[in-house]
């Protein structure tokens, strides 16, 4: 099965960088290309990925993957879909990120979630509805004025639609747990933006009722009526937010010394509570062993059993019980360092009170250094141990003194020794390295300003590490020798890729580190696989990828570049997917799934699946033959504007156009509209110049002068749009565009509706 799962993993690598190489190439808005070859190129993919879906459907050319890669070229057919219809927009400049774009995208993607009922589509289906009301709402380059009750009913949007996909994936009406879970998130996230005071000074306090009363509900649902930990686990993680949201709020209102005493009572509750809902949520679900019985926490029944067990869908929520914990363990420890350093300052009334901090943190640190093992909670001592970390660093930051910090650095280096775990080790070892580069600060912070400072840091950081690393080989084999060894590793490898970004110290010193970083990082990986030192060679590997990352994209890479490269990497990538596919085939070992899973939904549902693509190629055929008349048909005009230089989130470069007709002269009669946010037709009027100027408003029934043309518009805040505020362009000629671009060739139907043709110098 493990083979199994890596050659699909390998397919939907291969897949995934294919779709990435298209979305590139048309973002980079290649000029090789004109209209219709892009026209036809989109219409072509559509058919290309739904095609593919049809043939994995029918041959055996990849025994026991055909239905899953015919499965997921449908769900990339719809992805080509999606990305055709944005390539549209771009072609005729239609706004960038349109919610249109994405309510027309989410069109087929809920068709086909109808017809197949498969995850992929209905989480596509989720992402696209939201995206299409995010910037519906709030779109693109524009600041749109809400009311706090506008903006408290936008949030009530997104909580309703969220909490309707929840209790139909809940009660079964959908079947899909990612749906489940997301719509649960989300709807939590609403909820609680609902309940901020600092937004909606009217409305927050009172929404924090309900909000109360739909997480003491869902309590009461998934552990007395349906339980399910998962669910339970997130209702608590969103019960710590909440709470804590509030106390950042009671902080702002209440700022005293007592109320941080309550912030460190507060702290000490969460973390108790977190320990006890957890050790609870572990007795869930479970029996004792001599009565063989379990509740299933899906239907309600009592299944048998002859061992201990839990609810195996319960058993996959075990990841996400111990993130939500870590996450609570760190807000906790955020919240009591804020609330011992608050307290620590208001109540001393010594004129230094960063010594004050700074002795109660070393204090602190100091007891859960020596107080046995047995005697604390590892939870109690780690999470003490790490607000004395915050705060006596927040100390020696404030007195800058040397002398401070190095004590600070022997307290701190006594408590890695005592540390116990991965993560408290690595913690521990992190506030070391913060600690030396304050102390390096200290020493150096007037030494030819600020730029020299932190480039000597961080090559002092980098060679101590190295160091470390180094002097780990020579250390007898304990527990801490193996943390030593990938921690200073870790951070040897994060500093000197700092270090690759420094501009030249001395002349060549940029190329010189880079090809200093890329040897050294390339031969660790081999080294290290050959070694067989596994996480050596992982983190070696992880900071390869990030290196030719960050650099390719930096010196070489444009989209164009990229899209080539992904395309190349995809294709070799389903090569050798292939290749090991067939190996694993006529040796026997391929694997073959059994249920309703390894059906093609191409197979069992084609003539449905056609209707949709017909569906899909007849909404990009209109839009097409729409566009191509008005351009052909509509009357010319020009329009004076000022642009600016921005990034599509599927579309590429463009240039935001704000044109003088955005914003009428306020002795115009549109001024007198202008608070309005409804529709609105503009009659535009050539000037000495033959550049159209905003003349009036329209009036239904009136008759226009030869030379005048109307204009459709939507009143925004203190502007008027008109859907041609967007001229997409080919990668890095933004600037060139800006500097030249002056005026913008219109062309207007006779309805008023308009396309953006082209930018000029006059």
């Amino acid at each position: 099965m493990l083979r199994f799962n890596a050659i699909r993993t390998g397919y939907l690598l291969g897949i995934s960088l294919i779709l990435a190489a298209i979305i590139y190439f048309f973002a980079s808005n290649w000029g090789g290309l004109d209209r219709t070859v892009k026209i036809v190129l989109a219409a072509a993919l559509i058919v290309l990925f739904y095609g593919l879906s049809f043939v994995f459907a029918r041959i055996r050319a990849v025994p026991g993957q055909q239905a899953f890669l015919s499965n997921m070229f449908l769900v990339a057919g719809c992805i080509a879909f999606g990305v055709s219809v944005a390539l549209l927009g771009q072609i005729y400049n239609s706004h960038a990120d349109s919610y249109g774009l994405f309510f027309i995208w989410s069109v087929p993607a809920l068709l086909l979630s109808w017809i197949t009922r498969y995850n992929p589509f209905y989480m596509l289906s989720y992402v696209l509805i939201h995206l299409g009301l995010w910037f519906y709402f709030y779109p693109t380059m524009q600041s749109p004025s809400y009311s706090e009750l506008e903006s408290l009913s936008i949030a009530g949007v997104f909580a309703l639609i969220n909490l309707v996909l929840f209790l139909l994936t809940f009660l079964h009406r959908i079947h899909s747990a990612p749906l489940q879970y997301m719509s649960f998130t989300v709807f939590h996230i609403a909820m609680l933006a609902m309940t901020n005071s600092f937004a909606f000074d009217g409305y927050g306090l009172v929404m924090n009722i309900p909000y109360i009363a739909v997480i003491a509900l869902g309590f009461y649902i998934f552990i007395k009526v349906r339980l399910n930990k998962t669910l339970l686990t997130l209702n608590a993680l969103a019960l710590s937010a909440f709470a804590v949201f509030k106390f950042i709020e009671l902080a702002e209102a209440y700022y005293s010394s007592l109320f941080f005493v309550f912030g460190l009572i507060f702290v000490a509750l969460l973390l108790t509570g977190n320990v006890w809902f957890f050790r609870y949520l572990n007795r869930l679900g479970k029996t004792p062993p001599e009565t063989g019985e379990i509740f299933n926490g899906e239907n309600g029944d009592i299944a048998k059993t002859d061992v201990e067990t839990t609810v195996p869908e319960e058993r996959g929520s075990e990841w996400i019980s111990k993130t939500v914990s870590r996450v609570i363990k760190v807000v906790g420890v955020l919240i009591g360092s804020i609330s011992l350093i608050g307290l620590i300052m208001i109540s001393t009334n010594v004129n230094h009170t960063e010594y004050v901090l700074l002795v109660v943190s070393l204090l602190l640190m100091i007891l859960m250094i020596v107080i046995p093992e047995s005697k604390l909670d590892s939870v109690i001592r780690y999470t003490l141990l790490t607000i004395s970390y915050i705060t006596g660093l927040a100390a020696i930051l404030w007195s800058d003194q040397s002398l401070l910090s190095v004590l600070f650095l022997i307290v701190s280096i006594a408590g890695w020794f005592r540390s116990k775990g991965k993560r408290q080790l690595f913690f521990a070892y992190t506030f070391v390295n913060l600690n030396l580069a304050t102390i390096l600060f200290q020493q150096y912070q007037e030494w030819d300003g600020w730029n020299w400072t932190y480039k000597f840091i961080i090559f002092s950081l980098f060679i101590v590490n190295a160091v470390l690393y180094g002097v780990s080989y020579f250390i007898s084999k304990t527990e801490l020798k193996e943390h030593l060894r990938n921690s200073s590793l870790f951070f040897s490898l994060l500093f000197l890729f700092w270090a690759t970004f420094f501009e030249d110290v001395v002349p060549h010193s940029y190329m010189f580190i880079n090809i200093f970083y890329f040897v050294i990082v390339t031969g660790m990986v081999f080294a290290f696989a050959r070694l067989k030192q596994k996480s050596e060679a992982i983190m070696s590997v992880v900071f390869w990828f990030i290196f030719i990352g960050f650099k390719y994209y930096d010196l070489l890479w444009t989209l164009l570049y990229k899209s080539f490269t992904l395309a190349l990497l995809g294709i070799i990538a389903l090569g050798i997917t292939w290749w090991a596919d067939r190996r694993m085939a006529h040796s026997g070992k391929a694997a073959f799934d059994a249920d309703h899973r390894s059906f093609s939904f191409m197979r069992l549902s084609p003539l449905l699946i056609a209707i949709v693509i017909v569906l899909q190629l007849g909404i990009i055929g209109y839009q097409t033959a729409r566009s191509e008349t008005l351009l052909a048909t509509g009357a010319s005009i020009k329009l004076k504007l000022a642009p600016v230089d921005p990034r599509s989130l599927l579309q590429g470069d463009y240039v935001a156009l704000n044109y003088d007709i955005s914003t009428p002269p306020s002795k115009t009669p549109l001024q007198e509209e202008e608070g309005s946010r409804g529709k609105v037709k503009v009659v535009l009027t050539p000037d000495s110049q033959g550049v159209y100027v905003a003349d009036r408003l329209y009036q239904d029934g009136e008759k226009l002068a030869s030379h005048e043309v109307i204009l459709n518009g939507q009143w925004y805040g203190s502007r008027i749009l008109y859907g041609i505020e967007n001229y997409f362009i080919p990668e890095g000629t933004g600037r060139t565009v800006e500097q030249n671009a002056h005026f913008a060739h219109i062309r207007v139907s006779r309805n008023g509706d308009a396309l953006l043709e082209r930018l000029a110098e006059s």
